[in-house]
């Protein structure tokens, strides 16, 4: 049977890339029957890195089958996989994540979870001296999952193994790094097409903290005031998405990538009351400037507080 590889659900540049680079190993290099999925629509960087690199978009799945063979890449919480996932056969987990518990498996499984900015980066690495043979395409989609995930090395998550891995990369490809990076943060600036509800939930993740649950989402771009001018609307969809997606409270982080800095709105008490708390802040209207503040995963999430 045909092992899926998927990442987690709004798929972001890395989810969407790993899933593929792993399924070419796993077909390639391994002689296995892989293929790439995805758990949704990805994003407009995601479908930029796949238009420049002649790869098609993977056939999006809704659930998984019992029994069905799959590895999961670049996410351990079964909030953002299939709800079936634990009635599956899950055969590895590839991760750069904090474990956050929940998954179940049929037996032993090959897990790797290691403290780096990218997923792509550790695909790489377990690919060893096999990474050599990865086509121009396939270093192409690895080199945009890391300048995504590492924000051109501008996040706080990014290593210095992340940046020589990119840099290598880069130089096999002939590509400039500032240059290229400023053509894939211009496709993940643009969200004209995307309704409100599409903005909150494009790159987003649950989570809880003492009792409150909180879609916690993420718009990261070059181009802060094209989201931030539709900031009553969104804040108006903010209050909808949570009913609907059965949370708490939607938190919407605006990063803006070159200052370097995230605009928190603040459409009522409850937020208000996370941004001072969490971070510090002093709130005086429907959105706060917090500098230096570019990752959810290192400097958002768990600083949280209610």
């Amino acid at each position: 049977m045909t092992t899926l590889v998927f990442g987690h659900k709004s798929p972001d540049t890395d989810s969407t890339g790993s899933a593929i680079l792993w399924a070419w190993y796993m077909n390639e290099v391994k002689g296995n029957d892989a293929e790439a999925v995805l758990l949704g629509e990805p994003n407009t960087e995601a479908a930029f890195m796949l238009t420049r690199w002649e790869q098609a978009k993977p056939r999006i799945i809704s659930d998984v089958d019992t029994d069905q063979p799959c590895v999961i890449v670049d996410t351990n919480n079964p909030a953002e996989l299939p709800a079936n996932i634990n009635n599956a056969d899950v055969q590895a987990i590839i991760d750069h994540h904090k474990l956050v518990g929940g998954l179940e498996t049929k037996g032993p499984i090959e897990i790797t979870v290691r403290p780096l900015a990218c997923a792509a980066t550790l695909i790489i690495d377990l690919m060893g001296d096999d990474a050599a043979r990865m086509p121009d395409w396939a270093k192409g989609i690895a080199l945009t999952c890391i300048l995504s995930d590492t924000l051109e090395f501008r996040s706080p998550t990014t290593t210095d193994h992340d940046q020589n891995v990119a840099e290598a990369l880069a130089a096999d490809l002939g590509l400039s790094i500032p240059e290229y990076a400023a053509d894939m943060f211009a496709a993940k600036s643009d969200v004209s097409a995307f309704s409100d509800a599409e903005l909150l939930r494009m790159d987003s993740k649950e989570y809880g903290v003492d009792g409150t649950k909180f879609r916690v989402s993420v718009l990261e771009t070059t181009a802060p005031a094209t989201v931030l001018d539709r900031k009553t609307s969104i804040m108006d969809a903010m209050t909808a998405v949570a009913r609907e997606d059965g949370v708490d409270q939607v938190l919407l982080f605006v990063v803006d990538i070159l200052n370097e800095e995230a605009t928190m709105l603040i459409p009522n008490d409850l937020t208000k009351s996370v941004a001072e708390k969490s971070f510090g802040a002093t709130v005086s209207g429907d959105a706060v400037v917090l500098p230096g503040i570019m990752s959810r995963k290192k400097q958002i999430i768990p600083n949280l507080k209610v």
